[in-house]
């Protein structure tokens, strides 16, 4: 698996970024049958003035957000509640990029009372699923989704967040 992380905040380092990314990444790929070495994404650690801008620039909403993500290729299911395309690795092996911000992360970690290495964990995830086209604008989509997460979750023995 290839991924390149840019420290926009070096806050990032000291929670140890590179390995949480890299073990969420791995299992939500095996998860859905892929062999994680024939994919890889960009992603950029930075603060909610970076990710505020960026949420700006292509959501149209001034605020920071936790986590962003840039998909290579449209893969989003048709019908709600539909599996997304699959992936080819000779076509898609570059997934996308995905940007995240300490700030929020770690303010809602404290709120939920739940270590920031396991919130980020969950979010990484999220935002693979995001990458491999899973979406939650529409309720069957979300169900999938969510239910995906939790799955992947219970595997590196972090507790469902949607309770």
């Amino acid at each position: 698996m290839t991924i390149e992380i840019v420290y926009e905040d070096a806050r990032w380092q000291a929670l140890d970024l590179d390995v949480l990314v890299e073990r969420a990444a791995r299992e939500t790929l095996s998860h859905l049958g892929y062999d994680a070495h024939d994919y890889g994404f960009d992603l950029l650690a930075c603060d909610d003035a970076r990710i505020a801008a960026l949420n700006s620039e292509f959501r149209d909403k001034s605020t920071p957000t936790n986590v962003l993500s840039w998909p290579s290729e449209e893969r989003g299911a048709q019908d709600d509640g539909d599996d997304p395309d699959l992936l080819d690795p000779e076509w898609d092996a570059e997934l996308g990029d995905i940007a995240i911000a300490f700030d929020t992360c770690h303010r809602e970690a404290e709120a939920a009372n739940k270590s920031m290495a396991d919130h980020v964990t969950h979010l990484v995830i999220h935002a693979v699923l995001h990458l491999l086209g899973y979406d939650h604008i529409r309720d069957q989509d979300a169900t999938l989704m969510e239910g995906i997460e939790v799955q992947i979750l219970g595997k590196l023995g972090i507790d469902n967040p949607y309770i």
